[in-house]
This record gives structure tokens, C-alpha cells and sequence, in this order.
């Protein structure tokens, strides 16, 4: 039985046990029409609370009990009908005492479920709901639904374009719910995650209004976000590195969410600084109970996986090797959307002489370039007159046939099976250094 479910059936007991005083009363002073319309009240709550227990393992023995319990009321109803002499004392204390037994079989031997919905959008970040979700699945009294939502690329004047749905990209082992098929207000699933934050301030894409987070939490008792992404470890008592990661403790989910789970302690009390800074020192316990540093599921999944965990598609496997059977050094190549943001064209054409330095030096090195999954829809809605250069950059690489371009969803893969990291400062960075393999960071101007 849902939470929800037997905290209705405990108010019905609470209600009929209201009631039982009122029908004493009722009895006590010959007002016969009441007894006989409360009778029938009764009557009614405990043949709704009987058919919700039929559903419920375990609930057979509450069904039997409210059966008798019906059974005593129309004896009640009868005797007042008929106008025939009764011991008040009697008959409700008699009442009263089955309406105790079915108050403590529902309260000790009807097990409670929860219902939890994970509700990620891109499959790439699937990494930071996954051990959650794998824990929550695991539980025999807990019902884990991952239900993909889609979501729209940004047009430049910020209007929705292109819908995405992505719930085909997901492992094997995760069963996939359509987002259509889930009834939140009638379901009122327990927990709902998130990763997303954003609601309508992301410029460069948006999920559908309905899943924004100021939306959800009108349909669980416990919106939890989880952030999509890992942050470099900083001194919470640094002001100026706390100042550069202020925006990330203030986006919307924050705000809406019921609990919020960050990477470590330290991040945590980042996260309770600012947002005190912001809301004031009185709202310091209230920040303190809803931000959680319990760490981040992308770290688990990286801790927890191997190399050889990983099938590569043929055509990869070729590129690693060497004519020899052998295997190459494999670079992991990150290109993330703030450094191309910033820099532009010369992030371009940094781009390009990388490409050419590794092209030359394919025979005893290959590279793995994986770039922000969603690169080409924020160029497309912030820089569109970058667009093209980029593209050409992309199909060029690929026809070369010299390195593998990863634009699956899938992280960890390249995590997991290259020997160092090159690229951009971002999250990434992060997660790779869980691994201890080397990591070098470029620089646009060098």
C-alpha cells in the first residue's frame, strides 16, 4: 500500500471512530434519525476502506473485519429501525472494539510502498539518477518508475523548436516508462528526481512546462534534484571561487525541490552559504535540513566501472590499434560549450590545430573527441553565426576516418577506456580524477 493510501485509511479510522462517539450521543439521548443516518455513514467509509484493502497483500484479514464490522452496524441500524432496547454501553463499546482491530491491522501488518519516479531528459546525464535509481529498484517495498521527458531546443528568440525524445538511448537493464503512460495527479508518486534545474532559464534548451520543477512539486511530498553535474572541490571559505559557482546553488530546482543531494560536505555548506547570503541568516536551519551532501551517483558510476566493462563498436576497436594488434595511448578529447562560448572563433580554430596535431601523430596515439552533448543546439540558439564552421569542422573530422567522435550518450565509456584527459575545464574534469589517470587542461591561447 502507497503511503499516501494508508494515511487515508488511518484518517477514515480516525473519522469512524468520531463518528462512534457521535452515534453514543446520538443513542443516549433517543435522537434515532441521527443514529440511523450515522449508521449508514459508517456503513459507506468501511465498504470504500474494504475495497481499497482488497487490493493489498495482507489486507484479506482487514476485509474479514470490516465485513463484521458492517455486519454489527445494520444489527445497530435494525434495532434503532425497530425501536427495540439496547445496552448502549454495550453496543458501542462493541463497535469501537473491532473498529480497533482494523486500525491496528492496518497500522502494523499492511506493508507500506513507495513509488518513486526518476524523470531525466537527456540519456547522456542518465549517470546522475542511475545508482539511485538501481537502489530504489532493488527494495522490495519500493515501486522505481524511469520515465524519459523530451525536450525542445531553444530558437534564438527563445521560442521552443525541435523536439527531442531520447528514452530509446538508455541501458538495456533500465525499463523505460513513456512519459505518456504516467498519471502524476492520480498516481502523487512519493519522491520524484530530478536532474534538471534550469525550468524556463535555460537558453539553449527546455523541457516541457509541465515538468518544470515549480510544476512537480504539486505532485509528490518530496521533489528531490540531484544535479547533472560535478564541480571542482573548492574551499567553502574561498569567496571568489565560491562567487564563480554561486549561479548553480540558485537555479529553480534548488529553489523548488523538497531535499537537494550535492557531491560532497564541502559543497554542501557552499551551497547553505550562498543560499543564506541570498535569503537571509534566518533561513540557515531551513537550507541546512533540505541541501544533502551525500554524493554524486556520476561518481559511483565512475568508481564502479572498469574498461573491459565496455563492448566498442568494431570500427573503434580498429582505431585503438595498432598494425601490430597492439594498442594505441587513447586520448579522451573534451570540448565543453563555455569555453567555445567564450572564446569563439579562436576556440574554433583551436579546435582544428588539436585535430591536426593528433591527425600527425595517429599511427601511435587516438583520439577520442567527445564534445557537450548539446554543443550544436547551443550554438544553434547563441551563436548561429558559428554554427556552420563548426559543422564543417565535425563532418571533416569524421570523414578522415583517423580518430573516433563519440556522441552517444554514454560518458562513461570514454572515461573508462582512454588513458588520458585533454580539453576543457569542466565537470568532467571532475569525474575524471576519480579515475587518477593523467589530465591536461588546454588553453586557447597556447
Amino acid at each position: 500500500m502507497r503511503k499516501t493510501q494508508k494515511t487515508q485509511a488511518e484518517q477514515t479510522i480516525s473519522l469512524l471512530q468520531q463518528a462512534h462517539k457521535e452515534i453514543k450521543r446520538a443513542l443516549e439521548r433517543k435522537k434515532s434519525d441521527i443514529v440511523l443516518e450515522l449508521t449508514v455513514q459508517c456503513q459507506e467509509a468501511a465498504i470504500a476502506l474494504g475495497t481499497m484493502m482488497e487490493a493489498e497483500a495482507g489486507g484479506e484479514t482487514i476485509v474479514h473485519l470490516l465485513e463484521e464490522y458492517c455486519e454489527q452496524l445494520y444489527q445497530l441500524h435494525e434495532a434503532v429501525r425497530q425501536c427495540q432496547p439496547m445496552n448502549v454501553g454495550v453496543v458501542c463499546k462493541a463497535l469501537q472494539k473491532k473498529l480497533i482491530e482494523i486500525g491496528n491491522g492496518i497500522r502494523n501488518d499492511i506493508p507500506v510502498r513507495t513509488e518513486v519516479v526518476f524523470l531525466p531528459y537527456k540519456a547522456s546525464m542518465w549517470d546522475s539518477l542511475e545508482s539511485v535509481w538501481r537502489a530504489a529498484s532493488a527494495d522490495e517495498n519500493c515501486d522505481a518508475y524511469v520515465i524519459p521527458i523530451p525536450y525542445y531546443d531553444r530558437n534564438p528568440d527563445g521560442s521552443f523548436g525541435e523536439m527531442h525524445y531520447e528514452g530509446n538511448l538508455y541501458p538495456e537493464d533500465v525499463p523505460i516508462v513513456h512519459y505518456d503512460a504516467y498519471d502524476f495527479e492520480s498516481r502523487h508518486p512519493d519522491k520524484i528526481f530530478i536532474h534538471n534545474p534550469y525550468d524556463d532559464g535555460n537558453y539553449v534548451t527546455s523541457v516541457p512546462p509541465f515538468y518544470y520543477s515549480e510544476n512537480l512539486k504539486k505532485y509528490t511530498d518530496d521533489l528531490i534534484y540531484i544535479p547533472y553535474f560535478v564541480l571542482p572541490e573548492i574551499d567553502p571559505s574561498d569567496s571568489k571561487a565560491v562567487e564563480g559557482i554561486e549561479h548553480f546553488c540558485t537555479t529553480a530546482g534548488v529553489m523548488n525541490a523538497h531535499h537537494v543531494i550535492v557531491q560532497s560536505e564541502a559543497m554542501r555548506q557552499i551551497y547553505v552559504d550562498v543560499l543564506t547570503k541570498y535569503t537571509g541568516e534566518s533561513k540557515r536551519s531551513y537550507w541546512q535540513k533540505k541541501i544533502l551532501g551525500l554524493g554524486s551517483p556520476k561518481m559511483d558510476r565512475v568508481n564502479r566501472l572498469k574498461d573491459g566493462a565496455f563492448q566498442l563498436p568494431e570500427e573503434w576497436e580498429e582505431q585503438i590499434r595498432k598494425e601490430d594488434g597492439s594498442r594505441k595511448k587513447v586520448i579522451f578529447y573534451n570540448t565543453s560549450v563555455t569555453a567555445l562560448l567564450q572564446k569563439n572563433e579562436a576556440m574554433l580554430e583551436k579546435i582544428r590545430y588539436n585535430l591536426q596535431i593528433f591527425k600527425e601523430n595517429s599511427a601511435e596515439v587516438t583520439l577520442w573527441w567527445r564534445p557537450h552533448p548539446l554543443m550544436e543546439a547551443t550554438l544553434s540558439a547563441m551563436r548561429p553565426q558559428l554554427l556552420k564552421q563548426y559543422e564543417n569542422i565535425v563532418r571533416e573530422y569524421r570523414a578522415g576516418g583517423w580518430g573516433i567522435y563519440d556522441d552517444s550518450p554514454d560518458l562513461d565509456r570514454a572515461i573508462a577506456v582512454s588513458d588520458a584527459y585533454y580539453g576543457d575545464p569542466s565537470s568532467v574534469v571532475s569525474l575524471y580524477q576519480q579515475t587518477g589517470k593523467p589530465i591536461m587542461i588546454q588553453t586557447v591561447d597556447v
